[in-house]
């Protein structure tokens, strides 16, 4: 029997084209024929509220959902940190690439004095951002990121921090347009379109959404064609950190607009996770790192979140919960 032309529903950024064409390739490299259906989001379609005002759970993923189960696509490519820890019901995820870099990234702007000092600093001795002088002068930094902020906060609590919003594209954009000193992005985004721009700095000490850097393939539940045809290019490495990772943020509750953080690591047959919450403003925080046998790690990530819940993490949660 001919196999099914596959269509590949994606928002119209530059980078989400750019992760669906990547699964498009891969479809075809495993004998597979596929279109691009572009669908508008929430989240595209409102570039000037805040993420964590807007009710995010599912804001870049609904569109899609709807989509899928209408029967206008067979498969939706989404940023895996984007998805919500509850998929909608009747969808199920297919696959999930290989991890590109999980790290977040500083761009300055070249344009304001004191972020060209800063680049002069840091180049001089290689130094990360924290070895920036005591005495620097209050930076302003975008992002609309509450996970960002809160990190960024509880380093640089001197700081002001902007709202940004919109694609790759028109948040660099709107940098260059400004008068802030940079902007935080990640950086598998910018690497992805080949739009990082030279005077960046990797933010070593800033612990990544849950999932960040992955892409996540999902299609209807009862679709096993879709499922078969995306299962053969799942990175099984990928996915089991990735899964763990979601499942710390869902045990803990949280979703975009909770700074909550987690990074699960395959090394020498051990699983390493970290995982952080801070309250919002950033003065509060709790961190957990653990380290198990691979085969060990099933429920790592809840029993992560329930460790650190019992640390100190449920008074932040709770505080951040109330505040809605």
């Amino acid at each position: 029997m001919a196999k099914k032309l596959l269509r590949i529903g994606t928002r119209e950024s530059q980078l989400a084209v750019w992760q669906a064409n990547k699964v498009k390739d891969l479809l075809a490299e495993n004998g597979y024929e596929s279109e691009l259906v572009f669908i508008k989001s929430e989240g595209d379609i409102d570039l000037i509220t805040p993420l964590y005002e807007i009710g995010v759970q599912g804001i870049f993923t609904r569109s899609l959902d709807i989509a899928l189960l209408n029967n206008r696509i067979d498969i939706a490519v989404h940023s895996l940190k984007d998805v919500p820890t509850q998929l909608s019901k009747g969808i199920i995820q297919s696959a999930v690439l290989k991890r590109a870099s999980y790290k977040d990234l500083l761009v300055l702007n070249v344009s304001n004095e004191l972020a060209v000092v800063s680049i002069e600093l840091l180049s001089a001795d290689n130094s990360p951002l924290t070895k920036l002088p005591t005495h620097y002068s209050q930076l302003t930094i975008a992002t609309s990121s509450i996970r960002r902020k809160a990190q960024w906060l509880n380093r640089f609590p001197n700081d002001i921090l902007e709202n940004l919003r919109g694609n790759v594209n028109t948040r660099l954009q709107k940098v260059k347009d400004s008068n802030w000193h940079g902007a935080i992005f990640a950086a598998a985004g910018l690497e992805r379109i080949g739009l990082r721009p030279e005077h960046s700095i990797e933010l070593d000490w800033m612990l990544p959404a849950p999932a960040q850097g992955a892409i996540g393939v999902f299609c209807k539940e009862e679709d096993n064609e879709s499922f078969e045809a995306c299962q053969h290019f799942n990175d099984a490495e990928t996915e089991h950190c990735t899964t763990i990772e979601k499942a710390f943020l869902r045990t803990l509750l949280g979703g975009c607009s909770t700074p909550i953080s987690a990074l699960a690591e395959m090394k020498n047959g051990n699983v390493h996770f970290k995982g952080n919450i801070f309250s919002v403003d950033g003065k509060q925080r709790v961190d957990i790192e653990k380290k198990v046998r691979i085969g060990d790690s099933q429920n790592l990530g809840i029993i992560a979140a329930k460790e650190m819940l019992n640390n100190g993490g449920k008074a932040i949660a709770d505080a951040i919960q109330n505040d809605r």
